[in-house]
């Protein structure tokens, strides 16, 4: 007999009724699961998921394939074409350094890690998680162009690390003896190639029958929304049927339904974005019960350090670096470099880590990660909301007519992840619209 469910179900009930209250105290939704998970884990022993089982690697797959689905569909490259300053040099240039700094602090840091080994890691804590610091992105008060560039490199720079992250690990186990170079090779090819067939199939489908089905008004609204979730399990389905990753096939699938649907349709996405919600709860839960609490004891200070430096040195100075000639002034530089936590992706490419590799010193490496994503959790948690106020009144301290040039170039709005209608208890009943399809 085990309460695991009964217990998740119950947390994710607790949450949902004092959500409000609980974001007017500052706590998020990751501190909370990652806490309460801690709690219900270890401690009361009513979460006794093991950490090898199914459950928790699909558990995870599910989760990433529709936040990637959701996030490759909402970014539009139209707008983005206009407005890529930011977001370009934070993803081109940005990361590749966040990547090399991380991978050469893990080998000189970690005891015995390989040099290999430590590039590994710093793909997976290359990924950021904006949720994490939800205030920072849905302000309004910040200008839109520092907020949209963070909202579109936390959308893209997951997806761009999964092939990184293959990649990675085949050098690392060929480098440990643990398979050929040209298995591993071959490996790799399958997972990016069959990945992105299955991510264009779908894609492509999906967007196609997407236009088709509601130009003629065959479909009903409601089901505009199982659409998409539709299009990103196929993605993955096809995906894992050729041998590929589901990963990549999301993401791409997420491009090419979100490219090809155009604006047919109206928002199609809010049914991927709260089920992805949901599961990403549920992660955080089983993170805390699952995969922090057993490893609290086996903290060293190369690892509480080499976390320290991830969320700080490690992702700073490359933003600083890429942010160079932008004009921007420093405390610009300053909240862009700080606010990139790390969350649900490297939980997931963690689970992967540890089901599907052999790397020598695999258990160095996850808890390097564990302890970085913990301590992201809650630094960027308490800290979003203080740092966006300080921020925004340092920016509306200028008066408009001086205020930063660069700053005050107006940037695309992209939707962000958690941007459904919301209708508040005390409000008013909402009258039915119906959706808006082409005549």
């Amino acid at each position: 007999m085990t309460w695991a469910l009964a217990t998740i179900a119950a947390l994710l009930l607790a949450f949902a009724v004092a959500s409000r209250r609980l974001d007017g105290l500052n706590v998020s939704g990751a501190m909370f699961f990652t806490t309460t998970g801690l709690l219900a884990g270890p401690v009361l022993g009513l979460i006794d998921l093991d950490l090898h089982g199914e459950e928790v690697k699909l558990l995870a797959e599910i989760t990433l394939t529709l936040v990637l689905f959701a996030d490759a569909s909402r970014i539009s490259l139209k707008a983005l074409r206009h407005e890529y300053a930011v977001p370009v040099r934070l993803l081109g240039v940005g990361l590749p350094l966040t990547i090399v700094a991380g991978g050469l602090l893990g080998g000189a840091l970690l005891p015995s890690v390989s040099l290999t080994e430590a590039f590994v890691l710093a793909i997976v804590l290359a990924c950021t998680d904006a949720a994490l610091g939800q205030a920072v992105v849905s302000d309004e008060r910040v200008p839109s162009r520092i907020r949209q560039g963070l909202n579109v490199e936390s959308g893209l720079n997951d997806g761009l690390c999964v092939p990184l992250f293959f990649i990675a690990v085949a050098f690392a186990e060929t480098d440990a003896g643990e398979a050929s170079a040209a298995s591993a090779a071959q490996l790799v090819f399958e997972q990016i190639g069959y990945g992105l067939i299955g991510g264009v199939a779908a894609g492509a489908l999906g967007g196609l029958a997407l236009r088709f089905a509601a130009s003629r008004r065959l479909i009903e609204p409601h089901w505009l929304q199982i659409l998409s979730v539709a299009s990103a399990f196929l993605a993955a389905g096809i995906a894992s049927g050729l041998g590929g990753s589901i990963f990549i096939a999301a993401f791409t699938g997420g491009f090419v339904f979100g490219t090809l649907r155009a604006d047919t349709g109206g928002e199609v996405t809010y049914l991927v974005d709260e089920g992805g919600e949901v599961f990403n709860a549920v992660t955080f839960i089983v993170f805390g019960a699952v995969i922090l609490g057993p490893v609290l004891d086996d903290v060293t200070w190369q690892v509480a350090l080499y976390a320290l430096l991830s969320l700080t040195v490690v992702r700073m100075l490359p933003v600083a670096l890429a942010m160079l000639g932008t004009g921007a002034r420093s405390r610009t530089v300053g909240f862009v470099g700080w606010f990139g936590p790390r969350g649900l992706a490297s939980i997931v490419f963690a689970v992967i880590l540890l089901d599907d590799t052999a790397l020598p010193h695999l258990s160095t490496l996850l808890l390097a990660i564990t302890v970085t994503i913990a301590l992201s959790v809650y630094a960027h948690g308490i800290t979003a909301r203080p740092l966006t106020g300080r921020y925004v009144r340092w920016w509306h301290a200028h008066p408009s007519d001086a205020r930063p040039a660069m700053e005050s170039v107006p940037a695309a709005e992209h939707r962000l992840r958690r941007a459904a209608p919301a209708v508040w208890v005390d409000a008013e009943p909402a009258p039915a619209t119906a959706v808006q399809v082409p005549e």
